[in-house]
């Protein structure tokens, strides 16, 4: 299973050369977070996760592994198999959603257990609440030392925002008065907050190119003129004008907007652009019975709540391989990991 993993982590360090970006609006008691995920495939599975499950993480090279049972359900977006989501919400409201970061430097070993950059994103949904247990977490694990450099935006309920960053082996978090814009793309925060001031005190008015760094004022200057004039556009059609402002093209796979009040997801995909709605209310997460999937790219627009079905391997074996083979280019799977990542959520059991 080790050897399993490392795969998904070679596989998403050859996408250095893509770009995300990651918002979060907070207007007239709504709480709105976008994401656009660059990437060179589209294929993905949107699952629910229960509450009540008993986990292990996967072993690393480096420390021991941490046990848990899972407080919250949540929904999720998996490319690369379950239990490994690239993004997703909890059923309190807390979203976690990661981008490339070079420069990034995990903790190296210590005392505390490590679990991969994609678990961590799981454990936070089925552990944490708030932004604060998310930063709070640090003290239990860390993420293993030789993951793929990644940065966070994590948001919740309460519209407390954070960037979670690991930088010299120290976690870095930018919150409250130290995150006067949030928003995230693929620089180190104060890097990107430095590129806002100097753009606001050139007074230009063109925003920047499409880098890392205009990605980032020009989705700070678009959620400013939202904040500041009375613009009746419903937010989630607002994060989606702003998601297609820093679009990638054909690198921009997906577009997700979390209406984190409303408890819903909306989300569009390179391969259908009709906009899909999850609404959390339609689904039960106690540990009863099975989760449920739905494949993301499948036609349709509207309420898909109805449209999850039970997990079925073949759905999931071909999307799956449908994400390595597209991924081939890049890195090679084999065909023994391909199976690991079919099979590693089999060892996951109600409590």
């Amino acid at each position: 299973m080790k050897k399993i993993f490392t795969a998904v982590l070679l596989l998403l360090v050859a996408g250095a050369g893509f770009a995300c970006t990651t918002f979060c609006i907070n207007k007239d008691g709504q709480i709105i977070f976008g994401r656009n995920y660059d990437w060179i495939t589209g294929a993905g599975i949107v699952n629910t996760n229960l509450r009540g499950l008993v986990k292990t993480s996967v072993k690393n090279n480096d420390a021991k592994t941490i046990s848990w049972i899972s407080k919250y359900g949540s929904i999720t977006f998996n490319q690369y198999g379950k239990e490994f989501p690239t993004g997703g919400m909890n059923e309190n409201g807390l979203v976690v959603e990661l981008m490339w970061l070079d420069g990034t430097r995990y903790p190296g070993k210590d005392a505390r257990p490590s679990v991969s950059v994609l678990q961590w994103i799981q454990y936070q949904l089925d552990n944490s609440s708030t932004v604060e247990d998310v930063i709070n977490t640090d003290a239990k694990l860390r993420i293993e030392d030789r993951g793929t450099p990644l940065h966070y935006l994590v948001a919740d309920a309460k519209g407390n925002v954070a960037s979670i960053e690991f930088l010299k082996g120290k976690m870095v978090v930018h919150t409250g008065n130290s995150l006067p814009f949030p928003v995230l793309t693929n620089n180190t925060y104060e890097e990107s907050l430095q590129a806002e001031k100097d753009f606001e005190k050139n007074k230009s008015d063109i925003l920047p190119s499409d880098n890392s760094l205009g990605r980032f004022v020009k989705a700070c200057n678009m959620i400013q003129q939202l904040n500041a004039n009375n613009i009746s556009t419903p937010l989630t059609d607002f994060a989606f004008s702003v998601l297609d402002q820093v679009s990638q093209g054909s690198y921009t796979k997906w577009s997700i907007v979390y209406d984190i009040s409303k408890k819903e997801i909306h989300f569009k995909t390179a391969d259908n652009a009709g906009i899909k709605i999850i609404r959390f209310s339609g689904f039960d997460f106690s540990c009863v019975g099975s989760y449920t999937m739905f494949n993301m790219n499948q036609p349709g627009e509207g309420d898909v709540t109805t449209k999850f079905i039970l997990p079925d391997k073949n759905i999931k074996r071909s999307i799956l391989h449908q994400a390595i083979e597209e991924s081939r280019a890049n890195v090679a799977i084999t065909a023994k990991e391909e199976e690991g990542l079919m099979t590693y959520e089999d060892s996951i059991k109600c409590k």
